[in-house]
């Protein structure tokens, strides 16, 4: 589904609206690391650390921006979210700290820890039937019409989109102190754009590499082709959960073309196997959809040149699932 998003469609998002969303977060969190990381070939590359954040991903970003920005009137009408698990706990998180209500629309089949940490934080969670092909954009509009509540789309919102960006902000510094120059390019895990789409605006002049699983490469196959396109309705079983999104909104999409970006697959084993390096080199543990990137450099897809950077996007995984990850030979 593509319908207009009430109340942002009128807005677009601009770097001038990602500094000022750098700038909130460098008052709320510290910056997340920039790790060095040499690669089997020898070569080295730079991996920001977003699987650290208070929630586990960079999600709060986004919606730190977003809440924040709210007035009083509509903080007191609550917000409704939908996420299978890291957009909703940057809303839960961002929610409780700003005394806002929160109610999430999550599929059943949602890893089990992110459903338990999003409700541990104090919000609402509404499930839907994802295998059952219920739309969960349906469901939320239902919802933020019937309260009035304001809807804080997990990448088609322009707050949101800068929000992300502000991680292009921290890797640029980081990267001119750390690596001898800004980033030339940057490989992220793509789900709906809104990360990719955030590190385009903050980063104008670097290559941004959306990377998405096999079969859910709805954002590669739209950018190639020029128009939107939707993921299919047997799209294959993927682990990378934070990386399930039917089709990227035409604000992402504007973005996201117009700074020319053009997006890769990768396989489960490629994840699987960026996983475990990241795990035996970095000593982190990243979920499937926050290692699609570093699968991309590993699987030689993405060339590298010194100031190379990869977003280690999430940090959310079911410690069984991972262990068996982590144990395969």
């Amino acid at each position: 589904m593509t319908k207009p998003i009430p109340s942002v469609d009128d807005r677009t998002p601009t770097r001038h609206g990602v500094l000022r969303a750098a700038a909130k977060m460098a008052e709320l969190l510290p910056q997340t690391p920039l790790l060095p990381l040499e690669l089997p070939n020898g070569a080295l590359i730079w991996c920001k650390a977003e699987s650290l954040q208070p929630v586990g991903a960079f999600k709060i970003r986004g919606v730190w921006h977003r809440l924040s920005d709210l007035d009083e009137a509509a903080r007191a009408r609550g917000v409704v979210a939908v996420s299978s698990g890291n957009h909703a706990q940057g809303v839960a998180w961002a929610a409780r700290k700003l005394g806002i209500a929160a109610k999430i629309v999550m599929p059943n089949d949602a890893p089990s820890v992110k459903l338990a940490s999003t409700r541990e934080l104090g919000a609402e969670v509404v499930l839907y039937d994802r295998p059952g092909g219920e739309d969960r954009d349906e469901v939320a509009l239902r919802l933020t019409y019937e309260s009035c509540a304001t809807l804080v789309h997990a990448y088609g919102d322009p707050w949101v989109i800068e929000g992300q960006g502000s991680c292009g902000i921290e890797l640029l510094a980081q990267m001119q102190c750390d690596a001898g120059g800004p980033p030339t390019r940057v490989v992220t895990p793509c789900g709906g754009g809104g990360l990719a789409s955030g590190l385009a605006l903050a980063l104008p002049d670097a290559v941004i590499v959306p990377v998405e699983p096999e079969g859910w490469d709805d954002v590669a196959r739209s950018l190639a082709s020029g128009t939107i396109q939707r993921v299919a309705a047997d799209a294959p079983k993927t682990a990378c959960d934070a990386l399930q999104t039917p089709a990227t909104y035409p604000i992402n999409f504007e973005v996201m073309t117009a700074h020319g970006l053009q997006g890769i697959s990768v396989s489960e084993a490629e994840v699987r196997n960026a996983q475990r390096y990241a795990f035996s080199k970095l000593r982190l543990v990243v979920e499937p959809g926050g290692a699609a990137g570093l699968a991309a450099i590993l699987a030689g897809k993405v060339p590298t040149d010194g100031r190379t950077a990869v977003i280690l996007s999430g940090g959310n995984v079911d410690p069984a699932a991972f262990a068996a990850v982590i144990s395969e030979v």
